[in-house]
This record gives structure tokens, sequence and C-alpha cells, in this order.
């Protein structure tokens, strides 16, 4: 028989967090904190939005770019928070969460031997995605020295005349890092320069912890160059519903709609509704969620500090990108026996990028209880090495 697997799809690796998960899953009193999901619950508001949805019999397809309803929240969300103007019609759908959406774009934007940009490390799917889409993937190593954040010289430096696409990961999983308005301008004069499209993704948006967060689309000149990425897991903790959203000009809008239409044809219609009630009424949700996240980063931050733990302060999302190379293992190997030895699962930095050695990933989206019994595992496990 012929090889049945394309060699592109054979090639990518697969994701190097799942590992340690499904050793997770067949060991008693082991603690996870790896995955990157909110430890509430949906707002009950907003699930409640979902059962109505239900009992009213809503179960048929939406649109393919999703309830008008929603789109018009969505656009009214990014005016209230970014001062930005989209048409709900033409410059704004719904995916099915994030994820899809990043794929569409890439899909929508690039052709064969195109380079896309990307910042690492960074999430997981950037890199596989724009294989997937044919393009170049060419990354462009954030460094700690630089507080992980992109710097206009160091895209600049890794520019050709292939580049097309600049992935924005901010702000950052997994090192929490954040881009202020200054780095913004700086970044954005490149990007003009250099005439270059914006996929920003900023899922973890809500979660900054100094300031607001800042959408590069805002910045003089780059709305029309910018597809922003954004939904509903993370700030609404409802992952499991699958919503995410993109907006941006018409002419790639349109473009992603029609690979949406052909693959997955609409998101889900109930979540689409409970989508609606969170942009609505769910601010207050997020601030909560948000000061609770925050209650818990700087508790890691202080017993990483008293244990001797180098780590970066994170000004976003739910992550703490702590320095491990001093123990004289690679972050795999520590990772491997921090949970052989203390039942203590993490995520070895490598897995966002192979500038990530040296580092591991801690999620601090769980309860206070689960971080104090991990954070005594990990003491212990320190003071061994």
């Amino acid at each position: 028989m012929r090889e049945p697997v394309s060699k592109k799809t054979a090639a990518i690796k697969p994701s190097g967090i799942r590992k340690f998960f499904d050793i997770v899953q067949e060991m008693d009193d082991a603690v996870s904190l790896g995955v990157g999901e909110p430890d509430f619950d949906t707002p009950w508001h907003i699930r409640d939005e979902g059962i109505y949805s239900l009992e009213k019999g809503r179960t048929w397809y939406t649109s393919n770019a999703g309830l008008k309803e929603l789109r018009i929240e969505i656009c009214r969300y990014m005016k209230r928070t970014q001062g930005l103007d989209y048409d709900p019609l033409t410059e704004s759908f719904v995916t099915v969460g994030g994820s899809e959406a990043i794929d569409l774009a890439l899909r929508a934007m690039v052709d064969p031997g195109d380079e896309v940009l990307i910042p690492q490390p960074s999430y997981v799917s950037y890199e596989p995605c724009a294989v997937l889409a044919d393009a170049k993937p060419v990354i462009i190593e954030l460094k700690g020295k630089d507080d992980f954040r992109l710097t206009a010289d160091a895209l600049r430096d890794k520019c050709t005349d292939r580049s097309k696409v600049l992935i924005m990961p901010f702000p950052n999983n997994p090192t929490g890092a954040v881009m202020e308005l200054k780095d913004l301008e700086a970044v954005a004069e490149v990007i003009r320069e250099k005439d270059l499209y914006v996929v920003s993704d900023e899922i973890y948006g809500e979660l900054t912890y100094s300031g607001r967060h800042v959408s590069i689309a805002s910045l003089p000149g780059m709305r029309e160059r910018t597809i922003v990425i954004n939904g509903f897991s993370k700030a609404y903790a409802m992952t499991g519903w699958r919503l995410g959203y993109a907006v941006g000009p018409e002419n790639i809008m349109s473009q992603m709609i029609k690979i949406h239409q052909f693959a997955i044809m609409c998101a889900p219609t109930t979540s689409q509704y409970a989508g609606i009630e969170a942009l609505k009424n769910g601010d207050e949700d997020v601030a909560m969620m948000r000061e609770e996240y925050d209650r818990r980063r700087r508790l890691l931050l202080h017993e990483f500090a008293d244990m001797g733990l180098p780590c970066f302060e994170p000004f976003g999302a739910f992550y703490a990108f702590p320095d491990i190379s001093g123990f004289g293992l690679t972050s795999d190997e520590f990772c491997t026996r921090l949970l052989r030895e203390e039942k203590l699962a993490v995520v070895p930095g490598t897995a966002f990028g192979d500038c990530g050695e040296g580092y591991i990933r801690i999620s601090y989206a769980y309860s206070m209880d689960d971080l104090k019994k991990a954070l005594e595992r990990l003491r212990r496990f320190i003071s061994k090495l």
C-alpha cells in the first residue's frame, strides 16, 4: 500500500505538552499546573443564556459568519476597549475558538513560500498552522533581557523580501509578557516600513495586570493591515464552549469566512447566544477573575523568590515562566524528574519553541489550595537539586 499520510503533516511534531499529561492521568495524587484553563465555572448568567437558547429550540445553523447580534456585540466591545470601529456584517465573524481563527487567517493570507514571522516562546499552534498553510515559519527569539517583548530591531533583523505576516502573541503564553504602547509603536513602524500584515492574538487581553491592554490595530496605519483574534475561553472561563472571533479588513475577512464556510459551517449556536450575554453583562465577572488571578500571580512570585527560583514578572495571561537553567538540567529533564519524584506536572519551556530551553511554564489558573500544594512539592524538589 502507498503511504496514506502526507509528508507535510507527518513532519509536524506533536505538542510538547501532551506526554506529561498522558502520564498524569495514570498517576495517583498528582498535581498539575500545566493546563491553561480557568478553574472558574462559566458565570451563571452566561450558562443560563445557553440553557435558555436550548429550551427555546434554538438548535439550528446560524449564518456562516455567526449571529448578527453577536457580531454587533463584538464590534461594540472593540469600540469601547480599543476605540476601533468595525462593521459587524463585513469586518467581523465568529469562529470555533481563537485557534480556528489563527488557522483561517494564515490560510487566507499566505501563498507557498511566504514567510510568517513568529515570536517565540509562544503558543504551540502558530508554527504548525504556518506550515499547513505552506508558509515558511521564521522564528524571532524573545529574550528575557527584553522582558520577553518583541523589539523593533529583532523584527527588522528577521525580515526578508518574502516576509508577509507577523504573529503578535501578546499578552503572551507562556511568558506572561505584554507589549506596552511604546513597544507597539516601535514595532508598528517596522511593520509599515516592511509592508507586513499582522495576526494579533489577543485572547488574554482582558487578563492584563498593569494598565489596560492595547491592541496594535489601534495604532495609526495598523487597522487596515491587522487581523485581531480573540475569544471567550480565557476571560469568561468558557473553554469548552469553543467560541472565538476575528475582526479586520473586509477583503481578508471575506476569504477567511469562505474557508470557514467549507470547513466548519458555523460556530455552535448555543455558544453564540451565551457569548452575546458574556459581552453584554460579563465585565464584572472578568474583573473578579482577573483580581483572583493577580492574587495567585503575586503568591507565585513571592514563593519563587523565597526558594531562589528566578522568574520574570508576568504582567498578562495566567502563566509564570521561571528560569531553571541554573540546576544543570534541561527543561524536559527538570519536568520529567519533577513529575516522577514529586508528582507535580508543569510544562517544559521547549514546548513553546527551542528558545524556551532553560525555562518551565507554570499555570496559575488553579485554586490557591492547589497552588500551595504544588509550591510545596516544587520547593522540596529544588532543595534536593
